[in-house]
């Protein structure tokens, strides 16, 4: 993942063409919402097109989920089926990641969702998401911890079996080849 937040013309056009293929496909997910109205603000903040960009770069394949209506934002949620292959093998925090003794991992989570400019799917939006399709059926996703469940060293994650949501808990150190994390962006 680049540091600069800022997309060439060609990388705009890519991400946009992507994103808007994809919504085609799973009207599902936005029945009432319209695209070129999606792209207008989109194209009116350049930052959060590159955090869509860097979801994409990183197997997520973001799509619009929701629009809420009081604070005039869409919200993109990583819709890949199984999580994303580019994020996985992280533990949780920076606090784990420098916990751990030996066998490392490249890095965490929160650093980077962070870096990327977008935020960890809550319960509730994991929950959301499986609405839409039948996700994380052979890999799983951290979710966003709540503080007090993190203070005592544990951390979530869920994944979609026998037609069920199952939120589980780690320790913070923990990390997986077939685990990464899901992301949202609010537009």
């Amino acid at each position: 993942m680049r540091n600069k937040r800022e997309l060439s013309q060609e990388e705009r056009d890519e991400i946009l063409k992507t994103l808007k293929v994809r919504f085609e496909k799973n009207m599902n997910r936005h029945k009432d919402l319209e695209w070129t109205k999606i792209q207008t603000k989109l194209e009116a903040n350049p930052e959060k097109l590159w955090s869509l960009y860097e979801m994409e770069q990183t197997g997520g394949e973001p799509d619009v989920i929701r629009f809420n209506e009081k604070t005039n934002e869409y919200f993109f949620y990583d819709c890949s089926i199984e999580t994303p292959k580019n994020r996985r093998s992280l533990c949780y925090d920076r606090d784990a990641l420098e916990a751990r003794k030996e066998h490392k991992p490249k890095n965490n989570v929160i650093d980077v969702a962070t870096s990327m400019g977008i935020e960890l799917l809550t319960e509730q939006q994991y929950r959301e998401l499986q609405n839409f399709g039948n996700f994380d059926t052979k890999t799983s996703s951290w979710i966003k911890t709540p503080s007090e469940i993190r203070e005592l060293g544990g951390v979530l994650f869920a994944d979609f079996r026998y037609n069920t949501v199952f939120v589980y808990h780690n320790g913070a150190q923990s990390y997986y080849a077939s685990r990464a994390f899901r992301g949202c962006l609010k537009v």
